[in-house]
């Protein structure tokens, strides 16, 4: 690959050092004394240890490493905590990397975010490599994630339609739903999944529940049809959730207001229901100022 030989992903080479210091230090150090310790193994020069990028200002060097210790974390080498201690895993303690190991690790992910961004690979993988490695130029991992790596949504929508109806039968489960059953595609009428709400000790709540992966708007037929199969089908049902990565046109909204068996869950109340447990995600703290607050001292 082309920017390979010109040096510029150069981070790459340091996933290994990274996991070779941090075995030395006893697996797990901050950064400052793993900078040092690569620093002084590899007898890197004052020059490369204090060199900033042009734009940002970034330290080049801490920048790289920032950036290899997300490559590892992803890979699961590192343990997912805060950038105050890195830490091996257990897969770390016994993984070494070349250079080459540490390229392909890079472009791996590369190909992984591509794919979920957009599913198509419409650009070739240099290419692409060629974006990342503009992106993280400059900017620490925490500051450009969000940019590199695919929204809750886009995962959702790139999963299989198996995958995706098992997911939210482990969604459900963690809201308390029991007895959880997914019907295999086995042509049920168009029911992915059963369920049962316990309500209280005395009251089950029987719930059906469809799974469809969109990116644009359901169609309202679609939900009519959902509701005649609630109808029909040789289960009784009390309540049918009909689950979506998409969206619900406004039609589709006033049918759910005057049916009181159907539940509507559009992509924006399945990301929050996800963030809500915490399941497939992990959350930041953001911190903003307050201008309001700062207005009381700004004359005095």
């Amino acid at each position: 690959m082309s920017k390979k030989k010109s040096g510029k992903t150069e981070f790459a080479k340091w996933l290994g050092p990274i996991l070779d210091a941090l075995r030395e230090l006893g697996g797990s150090a901050k950064p400052r004394e793993i900078t040092q310790f690569i620093g002084e193994k590899h007898n890197l020069p004052d020059e490369v240890l204090t060199a900033r990028y042009e734009k940002s200002g970034v330290l080049k060097f801490q920048n790289q490493l920032a950036w290899a210790r997300q490559y590892l974390v992803w890979e699961e080498l590192l343990e997912s905590s805060k950038h105050g201690v890195w830490t091996l895993s257990k897969k770390g303690w016994s993984t070494t990397l070349t250079e080459e190991q540490g390229h392909d690790i890079f472009l791996k992910w590369v190909k992984i975010f591509q794919d979920l961004r957009d599913g198509k690979n419409s650009e070739t993988i240099d290419i692409e490599a060629d974006k990342v490695i503009e992106i993280q130029e400059g900017n620490e991992p925490d500051n450009s994630n969000n940019t590199l790596k695919p929204t809750l949504l886009e995962v959702l929508q790139k999963l299989s339609p198996t995958g995706f109806e098992h997911l939210c039968g482990r969604l459900l489960r963690e809201y308390d739903f029991e007895n959880i059953e997914i019907t295999q595609r086995s042509h049920d009428g168009g029911i992915d999944g059963y369920a049962t709400l316990k309500l209280n000790p005395f009251v089950n709540l029987s719930v059906f529940f469809q799974c469809k992966r969109y990116q644009g708007t359901v169609p309202t037929e679609k939900v009519q049809a959902f509701i005649g199969v609630m109808e029909t089908n040789k289960r009784s049902v009390e309540k049918g959730l009909l689950i979506t990565t998409g969206s619900f046109a406004k039609a589709a909204v006033e049918i759910e207001k005057s049916n009181i068996k159907l539940e509507l869950i559009d992509g924006d109340k399945l990301v929050e229901m996800f963030e809500k447990i915490g399941l497939g995600v992990t959350s930041k703290v953001i911190y903003e100022p307050d201008l309001s607050f700062f207005e009381q001292y700004r004359d005095k």
